[in-house]
Protein backbone atom coordinates (compact mmCIF):
# COMPACT_ATOMS: atom_id res chain seq x y z
CA UNK A 1 0.00 0.00 0.00
CA UNK A 2 1.28 3.46 -0.93
CA UNK A 3 1.77 5.84 1.99
CA UNK A 4 1.55 9.49 0.93
CA UNK A 5 3.17 12.51 2.50
CA UNK A 6 0.87 15.49 1.97
CA UNK A 7 2.19 18.83 0.72
CA UNK A 8 1.77 20.33 4.18
CA UNK A 9 3.37 23.72 3.43
CA UNK A 10 1.46 24.40 0.22
CA UNK A 11 -1.02 27.24 0.60
CA UNK A 12 1.30 29.00 3.06
CA UNK A 13 4.96 28.77 2.02
CA UNK A 14 4.04 28.52 -1.66
CA UNK A 15 0.79 28.61 -3.62
CA UNK A 16 -1.33 25.47 -3.83
CA UNK A 17 -2.93 26.62 -7.10
CA UNK A 18 -1.40 24.41 -9.78
CA UNK A 19 -1.57 26.92 -12.65
CA UNK A 20 -0.24 29.78 -10.56
CA UNK A 21 2.62 27.64 -9.20
CA UNK A 22 3.44 26.41 -12.69
CA UNK A 23 3.63 29.96 -14.01
CA UNK A 24 5.73 31.22 -11.08
CA UNK A 25 8.27 28.43 -11.45
CA UNK A 26 8.38 28.82 -15.26
CA UNK A 27 8.95 32.57 -14.97
CA UNK A 28 11.73 32.20 -12.40
CA UNK A 29 13.47 29.45 -14.41
CA UNK A 30 13.10 31.54 -17.56
CA UNK A 31 14.86 34.46 -15.89
CA UNK A 32 17.85 32.32 -14.78
CA UNK A 33 20.81 31.53 -17.04
CA UNK A 34 22.03 28.01 -17.79
CA UNK A 35 25.70 28.72 -17.07
CA UNK A 36 27.05 25.83 -14.97
CA UNK A 37 25.51 22.51 -15.95
CA UNK A 38 24.62 19.77 -16.25
CA UNK A 39 24.44 19.78 -12.44
CA UNK A 40 25.27 16.63 -10.47
CA UNK A 41 24.44 18.44 -7.24
CA UNK A 42 22.84 21.76 -6.41
CA UNK A 43 22.57 23.88 -3.27
CA UNK A 44 19.18 25.58 -3.08
CA UNK A 45 17.39 27.69 -0.43
CA UNK A 46 14.22 26.53 1.33
CA UNK A 47 12.33 29.62 2.52
CA UNK A 48 8.91 30.69 1.27
CA UNK A 49 8.97 31.12 -2.51
CA UNK A 50 8.12 34.82 -2.27
CA UNK A 51 11.51 35.24 -0.55
CA UNK A 52 13.78 32.77 -2.33
CA UNK A 53 11.94 31.35 -5.36
CA UNK A 54 13.80 33.55 -7.83
CA UNK A 55 17.17 32.70 -6.26
CA UNK A 56 16.48 28.93 -6.21
CA UNK A 57 15.76 29.00 -9.96
CA UNK A 58 19.45 29.62 -10.66
CA UNK A 59 20.29 26.23 -9.13
CA UNK A 60 17.41 24.35 -10.76
CA UNK A 61 18.14 25.86 -14.18
CA UNK A 62 21.43 23.87 -14.26
CA UNK A 63 19.68 20.46 -14.14
CA UNK A 64 19.51 18.36 -17.29
CA UNK A 65 16.24 16.41 -16.86
CA UNK A 66 17.01 14.13 -19.79
CA UNK A 67 19.79 12.35 -17.85
CA UNK A 68 18.45 12.47 -14.25
CA UNK A 69 16.72 9.32 -12.98
CA UNK A 70 17.32 9.52 -9.23
CA UNK A 71 17.21 12.61 -7.01
CA UNK A 72 18.53 12.65 -3.43
CA UNK A 73 17.26 15.55 -1.31
CA UNK A 74 19.31 16.31 1.81
CA UNK A 75 17.60 18.74 4.16
CA UNK A 76 18.51 19.85 7.69
CA UNK A 77 16.22 18.93 10.59
CA UNK A 78 14.56 22.05 12.01
CA UNK A 79 12.17 20.49 14.53
CA UNK A 80 13.60 17.25 15.93
CA UNK A 81 16.95 16.50 17.48
CA UNK A 82 18.77 14.01 15.33
CA UNK A 83 22.33 12.76 15.83
CA UNK A 84 22.40 10.96 12.48
CA UNK A 85 20.24 10.88 9.36
CA UNK A 86 16.65 9.72 8.89
CA UNK A 87 14.64 8.30 5.98
CA UNK A 88 11.00 8.63 5.01
CA UNK A 89 8.36 5.95 5.55
CA UNK A 90 6.28 7.40 2.71
CA UNK A 91 6.21 5.94 -0.79
CA UNK A 92 4.80 9.09 -2.42
CA UNK A 93 5.44 12.80 -1.81
CA UNK A 94 2.54 14.93 -3.01
CA UNK A 95 3.00 18.30 -4.72
CA UNK A 96 0.38 20.60 -6.33
CA UNK A 97 1.91 19.68 -9.73
CA UNK A 98 2.05 15.86 -9.49
CA UNK A 99 3.15 13.16 -7.05
CA UNK A 100 6.83 12.22 -6.69
CA UNK A 101 7.75 8.57 -6.18
CA UNK A 102 10.17 7.48 -3.45
CA UNK A 103 12.95 5.09 -4.50
CA UNK A 104 12.03 2.26 -2.13
CA UNK A 105 15.01 0.11 -3.14
CA UNK A 106 17.57 2.83 -2.33
CA UNK A 107 15.77 3.62 0.95
CA UNK A 108 15.95 -0.09 1.85
CA UNK A 109 19.64 -0.27 0.88
CA UNK A 110 20.44 2.78 3.03
CA UNK A 111 18.43 1.46 5.97
CA UNK A 112 20.28 -1.87 5.70
CA UNK A 113 23.60 -0.09 6.37
CA UNK A 114 22.50 0.45 9.99
CA UNK A 115 23.39 4.16 9.87
CA UNK A 116 19.88 5.55 9.33
CA UNK A 117 16.68 5.76 11.32
CA UNK A 118 13.07 6.32 10.23
CA UNK A 119 11.45 9.72 10.62
CA UNK A 120 7.83 9.71 11.74
CA UNK A 121 5.20 11.02 9.29
CA UNK A 122 4.65 13.95 11.66
CA UNK A 123 8.35 14.87 11.51
CA UNK A 124 8.33 14.37 7.73
CA UNK A 125 5.34 16.67 7.21
CA UNK A 126 6.53 19.30 9.70
CA UNK A 127 9.89 19.66 7.94
CA UNK A 128 9.97 22.34 5.24
CA UNK A 129 13.63 21.98 4.18
CA UNK A 130 12.84 18.97 1.98
CA UNK A 131 9.32 19.96 0.92
CA UNK A 132 10.37 23.36 -0.46
CA UNK A 133 12.53 21.57 -3.06
CA UNK A 134 9.70 19.33 -4.30
CA UNK A 135 7.70 21.71 -6.56
CA UNK A 136 10.92 22.83 -8.28
CA UNK A 137 11.96 19.19 -8.81
CA UNK A 138 8.50 18.39 -10.19
CA UNK A 139 8.64 21.39 -12.54
CA UNK A 140 12.15 20.74 -13.90
CA UNK A 141 11.42 17.02 -14.37
CA UNK A 142 7.86 17.39 -15.74
CA UNK A 143 8.67 15.86 -19.17
CA UNK A 144 10.06 12.77 -17.38
CA UNK A 145 7.57 12.54 -14.50
CA UNK A 146 7.34 8.74 -14.68
CA UNK A 147 11.04 8.17 -15.25
CA UNK A 148 12.62 9.28 -11.96
CA UNK A 149 12.48 8.62 -8.22
CA UNK A 150 13.46 10.64 -5.15
CA UNK A 151 15.37 9.78 -1.97
CA UNK A 152 14.66 12.31 0.83
CA UNK A 153 17.17 12.28 3.69
CA UNK A 154 16.72 14.31 6.87
CA UNK A 155 20.17 15.32 8.14
CA UNK A 156 20.74 15.85 11.86
CA UNK A 157 23.42 17.72 13.83
CA UNK A 158 26.34 15.61 12.64
CA UNK A 159 29.88 15.64 14.01
CA UNK A 160 32.61 16.10 11.36
CA UNK A 161 33.36 12.36 11.67
CA UNK A 162 29.73 11.49 10.93
CA UNK A 163 29.66 13.93 8.00
CA UNK A 164 32.67 12.06 6.58
CA UNK A 165 31.02 8.68 7.18
CA UNK A 166 27.77 9.66 5.42
CA UNK A 167 29.79 11.32 2.65
CA UNK A 168 31.68 8.09 2.00
CA UNK A 169 28.45 6.09 2.12
CA UNK A 170 26.67 8.33 -0.40
CA UNK A 171 29.66 8.98 -2.71
CA UNK A 172 28.93 5.98 -5.02
CA UNK A 173 25.52 7.49 -5.78
CA UNK A 174 27.07 10.89 -6.64
CA UNK A 175 29.44 9.07 -8.99
CA UNK A 176 26.47 7.95 -11.10
CA UNK A 177 25.74 10.56 -13.84
CA UNK A 178 22.01 9.75 -13.69
CA UNK A 179 21.83 10.76 -10.02
CA UNK A 180 21.31 14.32 -8.79
CA UNK A 181 21.82 15.60 -5.23
CA UNK A 182 19.73 18.54 -3.99
CA UNK A 183 21.25 20.12 -0.89
CA UNK A 184 18.70 22.27 0.93
CA UNK A 185 20.10 25.25 2.83
CA UNK A 186 19.54 28.90 3.59
CA UNK A 187 22.56 30.98 4.58
CA UNK A 188 23.01 33.56 7.35
CA UNK A 189 20.02 34.06 9.67
CA UNK A 190 20.88 37.46 11.14
CA UNK A 191 19.18 39.40 13.93
CA UNK A 192 18.26 39.20 17.57
CA UNK A 193 15.38 36.79 16.86
CA UNK A 194 17.98 34.35 15.50
CA UNK A 195 20.37 35.08 18.39
CA UNK A 196 23.05 35.97 15.84
CA UNK A 197 24.32 39.51 15.39
CA UNK A 198 27.92 39.18 14.19
CA UNK A 199 28.93 42.51 12.62
CA UNK A 200 32.25 43.46 11.05
CA UNK A 201 32.05 47.27 11.01
CA UNK A 202 34.89 47.52 8.48
CA UNK A 203 32.43 46.24 5.83
CA UNK A 204 30.15 49.26 6.19
CA UNK A 205 26.41 48.60 6.60
CA UNK A 206 25.28 45.47 8.47
CA UNK A 207 23.89 43.87 5.29
CA UNK A 208 27.32 44.25 3.66
CA UNK A 209 28.96 42.55 6.64
CA UNK A 210 26.46 39.67 6.31
CA UNK A 211 27.18 39.36 2.59
CA UNK A 212 30.92 39.35 3.27
CA UNK A 213 30.50 36.63 5.92
CA UNK A 214 28.35 34.48 3.60
CA UNK A 215 30.79 35.02 0.72
CA UNK A 216 33.64 33.70 2.89
CA UNK A 217 31.66 30.52 3.49
CA UNK A 218 30.63 30.22 -0.17
CA UNK A 219 34.26 30.55 -1.29
CA UNK A 220 35.29 27.73 1.05
CA UNK A 221 32.46 25.53 -0.24
CA UNK A 222 33.60 26.24 -3.82
CA UNK A 223 37.14 25.19 -2.80
CA UNK A 224 35.66 21.76 -1.89
CA UNK A 225 37.59 21.50 1.38
CA UNK A 226 35.33 20.13 4.15
CA UNK A 227 37.74 20.87 7.02
CA UNK A 228 38.13 24.54 6.00
CA UNK A 229 34.34 24.97 5.93
CA UNK A 230 34.07 23.32 9.38
CA UNK A 231 36.78 25.66 10.75
CA UNK A 232 34.96 28.68 9.31
CA UNK A 233 31.70 27.62 11.00
CA UNK A 234 33.54 27.18 14.31
CA UNK A 235 35.20 30.58 14.03
CA UNK A 236 32.22 32.71 12.97
CA UNK A 237 29.22 30.59 14.02
CA UNK A 238 27.45 31.61 10.81
CA UNK A 239 23.84 30.39 11.06
CA UNK A 240 23.81 28.39 7.80
CA UNK A 241 20.98 25.98 8.59
CA UNK A 242 22.03 23.40 5.96
CA UNK A 243 25.67 23.34 7.07
CA UNK A 244 25.54 19.59 7.79
CA UNK A 245 23.99 18.61 4.42
CA UNK A 246 26.54 20.89 2.71
CA UNK A 247 29.38 19.24 4.67
CA UNK A 248 28.10 15.78 3.70
CA UNK A 249 28.21 16.86 0.03
CA UNK A 250 31.80 18.14 0.48
CA UNK A 251 32.73 14.79 2.05
CA UNK A 252 31.14 12.91 -0.89
CA UNK A 253 33.26 14.97 -3.27
CA UNK A 254 36.38 14.36 -1.17
CA UNK A 255 35.69 10.62 -1.18
CA UNK A 256 35.34 10.55 -4.99
CA UNK A 257 38.53 12.56 -5.41
CA UNK A 258 40.46 10.14 -3.21
CA UNK A 259 39.38 7.28 -5.46
CA UNK A 260 40.06 9.10 -8.73
CA UNK A 261 42.31 12.16 -8.53
CA UNK A 262 41.81 12.86 -12.26
CA UNK A 263 38.10 13.52 -11.82
CA UNK A 264 37.45 17.22 -12.31
CA UNK A 265 34.78 18.75 -10.13
CA UNK A 266 33.67 22.33 -10.09
CA UNK A 267 31.18 23.82 -7.65
CA UNK A 268 30.05 27.35 -8.33
CA UNK A 269 27.65 29.76 -6.63
CA UNK A 270 25.39 31.42 -9.19
CA UNK A 271 23.07 33.65 -7.19
CA UNK A 272 22.95 35.32 -3.77
CA UNK A 273 20.10 37.25 -2.17
CA UNK A 274 18.92 38.52 1.22
CA UNK A 275 15.31 38.63 2.45
CA UNK A 276 15.89 42.27 3.46
CA UNK A 277 18.80 44.64 4.01
CA UNK A 278 19.80 45.05 7.65
CA UNK A 279 20.96 48.51 8.66
CA UNK A 280 20.49 48.47 12.43
CA UNK A 281 20.52 46.02 15.33
CA UNK A 282 16.71 45.69 15.35
CA UNK A 283 16.60 44.46 11.74
CA UNK A 284 16.73 40.82 10.72
CA UNK A 285 17.29 38.93 7.48
CA UNK A 286 17.90 35.50 5.99
CA UNK A 287 20.37 34.98 3.15
CA UNK A 288 19.83 32.67 0.18
CA UNK A 289 22.41 31.19 -2.20
CA UNK A 290 22.19 28.86 -5.18
CA UNK A 291 25.07 26.69 -6.42
CA UNK A 292 25.73 23.92 -8.92
CA UNK A 293 28.31 21.14 -8.96
CA UNK A 294 29.58 19.89 -12.32
CA UNK A 295 31.62 16.69 -12.62
CA UNK A 296 33.57 16.23 -15.87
Amino acid sequence: MDVSRRASHSGSWYTDHTQELNKQLSDWLGAADLSHGPARAIISPHAGYSYCGACAAFAYRQISPVVVRKIFILGPSHHVRLAGCALTTASIYKTPLYNLKIDKQVVKDLMDTGYFEWMSMETDEDEHSIEMQLPYIAKVMEDYKDAFTIVPILVGSLTPDKEAMYGKLLAPYLEDPSTLFVISSDFCHWGQRFRYTYYDKSCGAIHKSIKNLDKMGMDLIENLTPSAFTDYLKKYGNTICGRHPISVLLQMIKSLKERDSNQRMNLKFLKYAQSSQCNNINDSSVSYASASLVIE
